[in-house]
């Protein structure tokens, strides 16, 4: 506890500047506390940083009344008998249980079955290609036969090996020196770091053209998702930038979190249909599309308003976009492709009028004399301008059915860089990140479309690409 002669300096200020002193120190207490008490529930945090102590989950979900697992009519996966097993391996009873007889010579019949699927021991298999040189008879010229194509060193790793490396790194996201433990401990195979390093950057090479493909695709789709995130590449910070539908995926990475990178990824520049994205303000210098911003985000800075600073309205709000998206969907599931316009008309009035009473709860900020710029507003106020100025873009998804309520799909596909960068650290070179983004563009891509990875990974080292079915 501070002494009186401590406390004396506050004295001599005076009774105002004690106060202003005293106001602007609860004002940054609240905003620590603020800040300590935003997770993933109410802020845009990842769950991983919500740290050990986790609190009960408050999901923006509402309740379904449908018991959790599986529902009725889900088909459902299990074990079923096999009609061919690859071995059939017979049980009969050697000694009578009753009498002891021997019963080795008398004949039975087959009785209860029962199978075991299992794998078979895992090594690899030694293909050696040899040449053969021949005379001819005729003019005694020497010949001699062609390696096959692919088969270009004394010793090398075939198709499957070097597509199973490239899967475990840019699917399962291992780092490099766990690969080639793996493939020690399971295969027996002696395959370097450097091998699955080459590996990856033989099959972004080959894909070049594929992504580009990809990227052209999403570029003329009617409805695209967008987003960033922070990547570590050669100990800096650079950003990935995610363009993505529900059937197709594009990745690419850039220094820039802003326009200069969105316009090196190439697809928003000459996108026309309906951009899905977050409220970061380089996504508004595209002026040849429409937007559409992520309501998922809004739920939670609303529920954050709410739980901390107790404003209303925005328990108001947050009820009633999730009433109008539930209406939405019903009037989907009935075929119908708008609402009626009163009903939007009401749904607009209730809007506006809590827009109203948010600003009534977070006024504008006071000019401080003496203080150059423009004064910072609340989080409140922010939220609001937003919400008031983009009213469009917001409810979007009520005016236009096509309209996503939320960018979560978006959100979804860079979920996994998170992983990749949480396992391995970040990358060491931009090369790495270069190829990496172009080969999860692809297998990402496959993935959404039902295609076995492994499967297009090995039609890569085979020369012949599998290609992802693109819209015409």
């Amino acid at each position: 506890m501070l002494t009186r002669e401590e406390f004396q300096p506050l004295y001599d200020l005076g009774p105002e500047a004690v106060y202003t002193l005293v106001t602007a120190l609860e004002q940054r207490v609240k905003q620590l506390e603020d800040r300590l008490g935003k997770d993933s529930h109410n802020s845009s945090l990842p769950p991983s940083t919500d740290g050990l102590k986790k609190k009960k989950p408050v999901s923006l979900r509402q309740p379904s009344g449908r018991k959790p697992g599986g529902q009725k009519g889900h088909p459902g996966r299990t074990l079923t008998f096999s009609e061919q097993p690859d071995e059939i391996l017979p049980h009969p009873p050697t000694q009578c249980g009753g009498c002891g007889a021997c019963l080795e010579e008398v004949a039975g019949e087959e009785g209860e079955r029962r199978q075991v699927f299992d794998l078979p021991p895992i090594t690899l298999k030694v293909t050696e290609h040899r040449l053969v040189n021949k005379v001819c008879p005729t003019c005694g010229q020497a010949n001699s036969g062609e390696f096959p194509e692919g088969v270009v060193a004394a010793v090398q790793y075939g198709e499957r090996v070097r597509s199973l490396a490239v899967y475990f790194s840019t699917y399962q996201l291992l780092p490099n020196a766990r690969i080639a433990e793996l493939f020690a401990d399971v295969f027996d195979a002696p395959l370097s770091q450097a091998n699955v390093g080459e590996a990856v950057r033989r099959a972004a090479s080959a894909l070049l053209p594929v992504v580009e493909s990809i990227r052209d695709a999403v570029a003329s789709a009617s409805v695209a998702y967008f987003d960033e995130t922070g990547l570590r590449v050669g100990g800096r910070l650079h950003w990935l930038h995610s363009a993505s539908t529900a059937r197709l995926t594009f990745y690419t990475r850039h220094k820039s979190r802003g326009k200069a990178g969105m316009d090196a990824a190439g697809v928003l520049p000459k996108f026309c249909g309906r951009a899905s994205h977050d409220g970061w303000a380089p996504y508004r210098q595209y002026e040849g599309c429409d937007h559409s911003l992520c309501n998922s985000h809004h739920l939670r800075e609303l529920t954050a308003l709410y739980e901390q600073q107790a404003q209303e309205w925005a328990k108001g709000m947050r009820s009633l976009l999730g009433e109008i998206k539930e209406r939405v969907d019903q009037e989907k599931e009935q075929g119908r492709t708008r609402l009626h316009p009163l009903l939007r008309a009401s749904y607009l009035g209730r809007y506006r009028k809590l827009l109203k009473e948010g600003y009534a709860a977070n006024p504008p900020p006071e000019e401080v004399p003496g203080r150059k710029g423009r004064p910072k507003q609340s989080t409140g106020r922010n939220l609001l301008d937003r919400l008031d100025q983009y009213q469009s873009d917001v409810l979007a998804f009520m005016n236009d059915f096509t309209a996503p309520f939320d960018n979560n799909q978006a959100e979804r596909d860079v979920r996994m860089m998170k992983v990749k960068q949480k396992v391995s650290g970040g990358f060491r070179s931009e090369d790495g990140a270069d190829f990496f983004c172009r080969i999860r563009s692809y297998v990402s891509t496959m993935r959404k479309q039902g295609q076995s990875i492994l499967s297009a990974l090995e039609s890569v080292f085979r020369g012949k690409p599998l290609s992802p079915e693109l819209p015409s």
